[in-house]
């Protein structure tokens, strides 16, 4: 399984070799505001399965989960690419825009329902967490 992805202008580009470990949406706040007021739609993968061409900025803060995020984009055009837990440093997100080809990716999961709006549609059939799952 080889998947490619990048920013919206090409200035960072990766190559993805192994299946995602999970697909999900997240509707903590700081994915609201990275999504643009929706949920965030991630795949977690494994960080050694990730090859990146070009060099990302990056923004650190601390999550509601209490984890020390690092959320890496484009620093020319500002495309959120990925974010990782420095706590758990084997793993790392890809946001699933951010794919040339997000074929065959759907959610399994729908994380942080607790921060979601009012309006937001949580489906039913989806495993639904109101905050960080275990």
């Amino acid at each position: 399984m080889r998947r490619t992805g990048g920013c919206r202008c090409g200035a960072i580009r990766y190559t993805l070799s192994a299946a995602p470990v999970a697909t999900r949406l997240c509707w903590c706040r700081d994915c609201q505001y990275w999504a643009s007021g929706n949920a965030a739609v991630n795949i977690i993968v494994l960080r050694a399965a990730v090859t990146v061409e070009g060099t990302p900025r990056a923004w650190e803060s601390r999550a509601d989960s209490g984890h020390h995020m690092r959320r890496a984009f484009c620093g020319d055009c500002g495309t959120q690419v990925f974010s990782e837990a420095l706590e758990n440093r084997e793993f790392m997100v890809i946001r699933v825009g951010t794919l040339d080809d997000a074929s065959g990716i759907a959610p399994d999961i729908v994380i942080w329902t607790d921060s979601a709006p009012a309006w937001a549609h949580i489906d039913p059939s989806m495993i639904a967490c109101p905050r960080q799952p275990g």
